[in-house]
């Protein structure tokens, strides 16, 4: 029985290429692309599938896409459930340049959902036939959702007795601050945005994160520093964890592997300062594989017991 429930309000198709060089005007000859499940929510689950995990995932699927999309995560073996939806589920592009290995990255807004197929995946945690540990609200909303839905996520989880964890920007994010919230993971802009700040200096983020604990706005704020690692914010105390030196290949996922990792990292009973590390080695894997692959198991748990030998 999975503990871990995640929510997608804006799942996708990430279709990735390569092409030799870049160039406007031009009409450029890709590579064959790959097609892989895309989204916050799903990738976490997807990532939780990779370190040896299990989740559910929810999320809306319409169209061929929506077809597309199902057919991927049955075929990685993730489990889940859906809302048919009328309009198209979207399509991510991510082309990397050959000649000098940067990545472009062009996201769709995806197709507008209004309040009842919004209400339909809440609706749909109603038929759980298990109370899960965790839900995982994360990712951007479609046009016409409500900018609230991950406070009403939130409370849907607060009812069914699990821990909230949330991985959102912008007005969503904001809306938090209306539900019961276990851990959030920001970006040094994303806390910045909650503080009521312009753009926090690093000496500034354990203030600005003590300051939203204190508010009561979530529990546990880990703040995803990039390369840098994270800082682990809690009642308790700061914690910095510095992410090792690899070779980056793509920062695509690397943010939702390190949900995913914390969150399995909680579920195998880990402290709250281990699950941190296990994040951040399982976003550190992410950076090193392909266009949209994730986290590899080996990889993750070789770099964990690296920061763990840190102290």
């Amino acid at each position: 029985m999975a503990e871990v429930v995640t929510v997608t309000l804006n799942p996708s198709i990430d279709t990735s290429a390569q092409v030799s060089q870049v160039m406007a005007d031009h009409k450029m000859r890709c590579s064959e692309p790959s097609h892989e499940p895309g989204g916050g929510g799903i990738n976490v689950s997807r990532a939780i599938k990779k370190l040896g995990g299990e989740s559910l995932a929810f999320f809306p699927a319409g169209q061929h896409y929506g077809k597309l999309l199902r057919g991927l995560l049955q075929n990685e073996g993730v489990e889940f459930r859906h809302v048919e939806i009328a309009g198209q589920t979207r399509e991510n592009f991510i082309v990397r340049e050959e000649t000098s290995g940067r990545q472009f990255r062009f996201g769709l807004p995806g197709p507008v959902m209004g309040e009842d197929e919004c209400g339909a995946i809440l609706t749909l945690l109603d038929t759980l036939p298990f109370r899960p540990a965790y839900i995982v609200g994360s990712g951007s909303l479609p046009p016409g959702a409500p900018v609230d839905f991950y406070a009403l996520l939130g409370r849907k989880a607060s009812k069914l007795g699990a821990r909230y964890v949330v991985d959102t920007s912008g007005e969503a994010l904001c809306r938090i601050v209306e539900s019961p919230v276990y851990l959030i993971k920001p970006n040094r802009r994303e806390l910045s945005l909650l503080a009521g700040e312009e753009v926090l200096e690093e000496d500034d983020l354990a203030d600005a994160a003590r300051g939203l604990i204190s508010k009561g706005i979530s529990e546990i704020v880990v703040v995803s520093l990039g390369a840098g690692g994270a800082m682990l914010v809690t009642r308790e105390g700061c914690r910095r964890i510095h992410a090792p030196s690899v070779r980056a290949v793509s920062v695509v996922g690397a943010g939702d592997s390190m949900t995913a990792g914390m969150v399995l990292g909680l579920t195998r009973g880990l402290s709250i300062t281990e699950a941190a590390m296990f994040g951040v080695a399982a976003g550190t894997a992410a950076v090193m594989t392909p266009g949209t692959e994730l986290c590899r198991r080996e990889d993750t748990e070789r770099l964990y017991e690296k920061i763990r030998g840190q102290g």
